[in-house]
């Protein structure tokens, strides 16, 4: 019916013009016009069909481009056999012009996917205190956009590719005999299929999350971003650690932060046997209070080992996060350092050397230096 109407319109405007090239101007500039003109109403009625400030919304105004663009390759391929050009040159321009609408509606999309996490992800601030649901949002947010990413630069390439008849038929008859090529393109994707379906997995069950705090590798630090392939953490020094995802499927790991970013902070101490723990513990005390780092939930002194020489005192001190903690460990141990030193300075250890003058070695040695000297 299309192409009725597109022959119709041809003919009425060769018997116009009585000019064949003039004619196939005309049409293809008509064509232009009414796809730009029907763009217009369909955008026109979308808009008053969805509420403003809406995700919907947003997507509509950031896709105006490349679907215009879209509605005017499909009107110039649906004229373009009309025209009375070569054969040859008209297949190959709508081949070309199909390739466009493909890539323009993949383009589209990827547009349509980064503005829904955009908005999604900017109606949760990472940044405030209590961030857990936030973190988990942004994570989810973060691994499928990826993931849509590729997965629509797939089906766009491929799409693009099956257009032209020599690509199909190179791809029934690879499917025809897919047994062994099968076998070694799937053994060449295995790591990046593998790290997909790993991203996959963290997203939905989530053992980590955007800002966690890890350990990995023996390493500390804050998980910076979760890519298709590899996650990067950012180590306490400021250098990055380059993971793979299927790292945290397949093997052991430590997160500080899967329930909260509430931490517990130790600090020990290697005292002798001599040392006050009551006012020690009435100490940490009030050194708690006074610090503004302490989140006010747990302070706690015990002596946790013995040995010949000298006991292990451990306190322990919540905090909001753990680098928050890390400072509070810092300034607790530094402070009561300083008051054991000026208030009991014999608990704090010391290497201790005693001379027995009675013993007949120490009196040969004087013996010896007395005769040197004279």
């Amino acid at each position: 019916m299309n192409d009725d109407l597109a022959i119709d319109t041809y003919a009425q405007l060769r018997s116009l013009t009585g000019n064949g090239e003039l004619s196939i101007l005309l049409l293809l500039a008509g064509a232009v016009l009414a796809a730009i003109a029907l763009h217009t109403l369909l955008t026109f009625v979308l808009r008053r069909l969805i509420s403003r400030g809406s995700i919907a919304s947003s997507i509509l105004k950031r896709i105006g481009g490349p679907t215009r663009l879209v509605m005017i390759l499909l009107a110039l391929v649906l004229v373009l056999p009309v025209a009375e050009f070569n054969a040859e040159f008209a297949e190959a321009t709508r081949q070309i012009l199909k390739v466009g609408v493909v890539v323009l509606l993949g383009w589209s999309a990827a547009i349509a996917i980064n503005a829904t996490a955009r908005r999604v992800a900017g109606r949760h601030d990472i940044g405030v205190e209590d961030n857990l649901t936030a973190r988990r949002i942004h994570t989810q947010i973060n691994i499928l956009r990826r993931v849509s990413l590729v997965g629509v630069f797939l089906l766009t390439l491929g799409t693009s590719l099956m257009i032209f008849p020599a690509v199909r038929s190179f791809g029934v008859s690879l499917f025809a005999s897919a047994g062994v090529a099968g076998l070694v393109l799937g053994f060449a994707a295995r790591p990046i299929l593998t790290n997909l379906i790993a991203g996959m997995q963290i997203a939905l069950t989530q053992p980590i999350r955007i800002d966690d705090v890890l350990i990995v590798e023996g390493e500390w630090g804050w998980v910076e971003e979760i890519t298709t392939t590899y996650v990067v953490i950012r180590i306490w020094d400021q250098r990055r650690l380059i993971v793979p995802l299927s790292h945290f499927i397949e093997k052991p790991f430590e997160n500080w932060t899967r329930e909260s970013a509430a931490i517990l902070g130790v600090v020990l101490w290697h005292l002798y046997y001599r040392a006050p723990i009551a006012q020690m513990r009435k100490k940490l005390g009030e050194l708690l209070y006074a610090n503004k780092l302490w989140d006010g939930k747990v302070a706690n002194l015990q002596v946790v080992d013995s040995g010949v020489s000298t006991i292990t005192v451990r306190a322990l001190m919540s905090a909001r996060n753990s680098p928050t903690a890390w400072d509070l460990r810092c300034e607790i141990r530094e402070q009561m350092l300083e008051w054991l030193r000026a208030e009991y300075p014999d608990a704090l250890p010391r290497v201790r050397a005693l001379l027995d003058e009675s013993r007949p070695q120490a009196k040969h040695g004087r013996a010896l230096e007395d005769a040197l000297a004279s």
